[in-house]
């Protein structure tokens, strides 16, 4: 349940940074029900680092790497997914849905540190937070230059090493489906609050190291027009499309019922947002790609999109192959 009380700070909080033009980070969770909104100069480096698009708050240039990696996955219990599928199947088959995406938390063991992930790890978004969780995120929620706002939704995965794998996930007609799905619900989310809004590119391909395979995403480019007082309305702007509609589904509201009943686990910060205000333009992503702490260890939380033509082997494997860390590859220590 979104707190009203909650959902309105962040409004009030963003909106205010931004009428004054100040640099801030912001972090909002997937339920809107927690969050972080911080002057840029406020920041503790030493408890909080990012780095978004190049914009940091830390020097990792001289970052050594250890020697050794460890990474192991402890694949989530096919039977425990199959049953959340079939949640999700019945729904859509219902016509309650035309698209959800579910998600679950895999128990992985490294000899690396969440620091060290977010050093080392290759991301156009990386976040560490108070050794809690780390990101390393591939996809952009929403980007605002000179009065334009921007999202780039990310929509169908292979693994590359797939003969002629780009043909396949192109021609896909469950992806196909998904991605068209996935593209009018953020059209329609940026129509709320821009002008003009159109789709500039659809479906193009991005190419993404991981600890041990390569992976091609499928993405598309939609923009709008903004209004000249936007940077006073930032919070309005973030809030009015949240969750993200590339982690939910549509419709949206009772697509997030649907799936809050079949993952049955809190997702926390995970799928939430974080981004950069620098005082003119906006830049964010959604937090993909997580690895939080816990008592028990760590836990790596992924998932992907669901239709009624989705296969369950095929999900189950795309969850699974999600489960990465995107270390270089070029790096001999590895």
């Amino acid at each position: 349940m979104i707190s009203k009380n909650i959902k309105d700070y962040i409004k009030r909080r963003m909106n205010d940074l931004g009428n004054k033009k100040i640099p801030f980070l912001f972090i909002i969770n997937f339920d809107i029900t927690d969050s972080f909104i911080c002057p840029i100069k406020d920041i503790d480096s030493k408890k909080i680092k990012y780095d978004v698009n190049g914009f940091t708050n830390c020097d990792i240039s001289k970052k050594t790497f250890p020697k050794q990696f460890y990474f192991k996955k402890f694949n989530l219990d096919f039977d425990e997914y199959k049953t959340a599928f079939n949640k999700v199947m019945y729904n859509l088959r219902q016509g309650n849905s035309y698209l959800a995406n579910l998600t679950f938390p895999t128990k992985i063991e490294t000899n690396l540190n969440l620091e060290d992930i977010f050093n080392h790890s290759e991301a156009k978004y990386k976040l560490y937070y108070k050794n809690k969780f780390v990101v390393f995120s591939p996809e952009i929620f929403v980007q605002i230059k000179n009065k334009k706002i921007f999202s780039f939704p990310m929509k169908g995965t292979i693994d590359a090493s797939i003969a002629d794998a780009e043909n396949i996930i192109i021609n896909d007609e469950k992806e196909l489906a998904e991605h068209y799905t996935i593209v009018d619900l953020i059209r329609n989310d940026l129509s709320i609050i821009s002008k003009n809004v159109k789709v500039d590119k659809f479906r193009y391909i991005d190419k993404l190291n991981t600890c041990d395979k390569q992976l091609l995403q499928v993405s598309s480019q939609i923009s709008g027009e903004l209004y000249d007082d936007y940077n006073s309305a930032l919070g309005d702007i973030i809030t009015s499309m949240l969750p993200a509609g590339s982690i939910t589904g549509a419709p949206k509201k009772k697509t997030v019922d649907i799936i809050k009943d079949a993952e049955n686990y809190d997702r926390g910060f995970y799928t939430g947002i974080f981004g950069i205000f620098d005082g003119i333009n906006l830049d964010s992503c959604v937090m993909i790609r997580f690895i939080e702490k816990t008592d028990k260890g760590f836990i790596y939380k992924s998932g992907g999109g669901i239709t009624v033509n989705s296969n369950l082997n095929s999900e189950y494997n795309e969850l699974i192959d999600k489960v990465y860390v995107p270390l270089n590859r070029n790096n001999k220590s590895l």
